[in-house]
């Protein structure tokens, strides 16, 4: 029997959070989606990971991941909430440890961005 993937940006969070726990310099996310990448590459922009390759492997794909020790939680929220511009603040004081740190992933019209991004660019959208 086959598990059924509830979400697979879940999964590729999780499994960077293990690998990072357990000290991994890198980790293969398998399957790989769009969402996944975008999510990636806001990390990258934080420097909370290094490097990424996709592999195509005409099947679900995937990503290869260099890890540099920052990560220290990620994970997705569900359902996906909407936020809206004026709500942005509250839900990043309810999720992150503290306000120097951490981002709130979310999903806006303008694409997939961090918070603060969104508030840069007054965009409301879905928390990922």
């Amino acid at each position: 029997t086959k598990m059924v993937r509830m979400s697979v940006l879940a999964d590729a969070l999780k499994t960077l959070n293990n690998a990072e726990k357990a000290g991994k310099r890198q980790v293969l996310i398998r399957p790989c989606s769009k969402v996944i990448v975008k999510y990636l590459q806001v990390m990258q922009k934080h420097g909370y990971v290094g490097e990424f390759e996709i592999i195509d492997d005409h099947r679900g794909g995937k990503v290869v991941v260099e890890l540099i020790g920052r990560i220290n939680k990620c994970g997705v929220i569900s359902p996906r909430f909407d936020l809206t511009l004026g709500s942005i603040e509250q839900w990043t004081s309810n999720l992150l440890p503290s306000r120097q740190f951490g981002f709130v992933v979310m999903t806006t019209s303008l694409g997939i961005m961090d918070h603060e991004e969104a508030r840069r660019k007054s965009t409301g959208g879905k928390i990922l």
